[in-house]
């Protein structure tokens, strides 16, 4: 038996990353950079530049994999018009991260619904919670192009749609 076909050997180990308490690695990835991308049950990881950003995964937007370029990107919940955190980074071996990514923030989403306000054109109300289940359900709204979050008909069919929902899903 060759000594690289030994269990363990001729792998490279799989980066170490400080996470949360009571969190463990469930799956991890080194990018050209060597920025460090990790995912637990509670949250997705960055650490790069000696630094660590931690994103629940009820806060993920979306997520991304270009299959020709190797390049993941993760872009975070935001605020109407402000520019939403975006984590992207080249990955030549993703491992699992990517599966991981897409069952967890399919586990944080309760409810997506489309509600049209001009034509096709509308806005989605999204609740999500911590796939754990800990916390509360977060409720956003994410905004066709086009439409104008201040626009009083808009406001008041995001308003309806809100009540709608939260008591489909028993919520007051």
């Amino acid at each position: 038996m060759s000594p690289l076909s030994r269990k363990g050997w001729g792998r490279t180990p799989a980066p170490s990353v400080a996470v949360g308490p009571g969190e463990k690695v469930l799956a991890s990835a080194t990018a050209a950079d060597g920025s460090v991308l990790a995912g637990t049950r509670d949250a997705f990881y960055v650490v790069a530049g000696g630094e660590t950003r931690r994103v629940p995964w009820e806060q993920v937007e979306a997520a991304d994999w270009d299959r020709d370029t190797d390049t993941f990107r993760l872009s975070e919940v935001g605020s109407w018009g402000d520019q939403r955190p975006v984590h992207a980074a080249t990955l030549g071996e993703p491992g699992r991260l990517l599966e991981l990514v897409r069952e967890r923030v399919t586990a944080s989403v309760v409810l997506q619904r489309h509600v049209p306000v001009g034509g096709r054109r509308g806005l989605r109300v999204i609740a999500r919670r911590a796939p754990s289940g800990a916390g509360g359900v977060q409720w956003v709204y994410e905004y066709d192009e086009g439409v104008d979050p201040d626009d009083p008909g808009v406001r008041e069919a995001a308003r309806t749609a809100l009540e709608l929902a939260r008591r489909d899903v028993g919520l007051p």
